[in-house]
């Protein structure tokens, strides 16, 4: 990291599980269900695993805080700010509300050319305090994180909101009941995937989410708690937590992520109740690309390797195997052209190829 069952609109029911599960010593054998005793049997069918999924959305509570409830969203109230005119798209600068007291500033990025409804991209931005989300619509110095600008100009409509303390994004989560910035965020896109399916320009069922780095994983954390969102790319995003930084996970731990990692559980990979194979896995049968880069000084590469050879039998249970895909470009922290081709590529065979 550089610093470093559906509920009016929420998906998979998840405000509603409660947060006792049981936790899984290892964490890489996800086809196995663990009763509160330590009691194992092996997961052998798909409503089996849905139990499985529930222990890890729990445990990832447990980590980040709970999900605020379905009756804490409000009409999300929009308010467009400004907007550009470019020969392929429309470039709005807007605020939603996600519940009362917060609004999330974001570009939402609509296509000129189209016919009929079309596909919607979640873009979550990197690390960066003073654009947030103009990383990803086209106002920061590297190209390689203009996704927004790239996947409107592909045909799809984008969203990019900002991140907690980046861009012009001010509420701060610890003083408003929240357990983590994580969490914020996480509600914050959820309703970001709501306001992209009350467009007229959208398709409700085909939306996708993508990211570099702090967005890699954040798209990784919403789209588990979100099933509306069917294809993932997360782009240096993630490794397991042993092999982050051989296993000092203090870049997880800040205020602005999850700081029960520090205050809970001491930083110690062993002793977090989830990791990256588990939220890989909760993404199935959803179609999900690694873009892993074999030279990222943030995300060790063994570390993704570890978590997508993990998830693959998840995958091959529920008969999904080929929408669980890597990608190791030969570079550093970064979204070079060829990996983005692969990247949009993808996004292209489960949004507009696929039915």
């Amino acid at each position: 990291m550089v610093l470093p069952l559906v509920l009016a609109g929420l998906s998979c029911g998840v405000a509603a599980l409660a947060d006792d599960a049981p936790v899984y010593p290892d964490k890489a054998n996800l086809l196995v269900l663990r009763d509160g005793a330590g009691d194992e049997k092996p997961v052998e069918s798909a409503e089996q695993w849905q139990l499985r999924r529930k222990h890890i959305l729990a445990n990832m509570r447990k980590v980040m805080g709970p999900l605020p409830a379905a009756d804490r969203k409000v009409p999300l109230a929009v308010e467009v700010v400004e907007e550009t005119e470019f020969p392929k798209y429309v470039r709005k600068k807007l605020t939603y509300a996600a519940h009362e007291g917060n609004r999330v500033p974001a570009y939402l990025l609509i296509p000129r050319a189209r016919s009929g409804k079309l596909p919607a991209v979640l873009c979550l931005h990197p690390t960066e305090f003073r654009l947030g989300k103009g990383v990803a619509a086209g106002l920061g110095g590297k190209s390689d994180r203009h996704y927004a600008v790239h996947l409107a100009e592909r045909g799809y409509v984008t969203l990019a909101p900002d991140y907690v303390a980046m861009g012009e994004y001010e509420y701060d989560p610890l003083a408003n009941g929240f357990v983590s910035g994580t969490m914020l965020g996480i509600w914050n896109h959820m309703r970001g995937v709501d306001l992209l399916q009350s467009l007229p320009e959208v398709d409700g069922d085909r939306i996708g989410a993508v990211g570099h780095s702090l967005g890699g994983h954040n798209a990784m954390f919403v789209a588990a708690f979100d099933e509306r969102i069917r294809c993932v790319v997360s782009n240096c995003g993630f490794n397991n937590f042993p092999k982050y930084y051989q296993g000092n996970l203090t870049g997880w731990a800040q205020d602005l992520y999850m700081p029960r990692i520090r205050t809970e559980y001491g930083l110690d990979p062993a002793q977090v109740p989830f990791d990256f194979p588990e939220v890989v896995a909760a993404l199935a049968p959803r179609a999900f690309l690694a873009s892993a880069p074999l030279h990222d000084h943030n995300f060790d590469v063994t570390g993704v390797e570890d978590c997508i050879r993990a998830a693959r039998p998840v995958y091959r249970l529920l008969k999904a195997e080929e929408k669980l895909a890597a990608n190791y470009p030969d570079c550093g922290h970064d979204f070079p052209d060829d990996a983005r081709k692969v990247a949009y590529e993808w996004l292209d065979r489960w949004l507009k190829d696929a039915p």
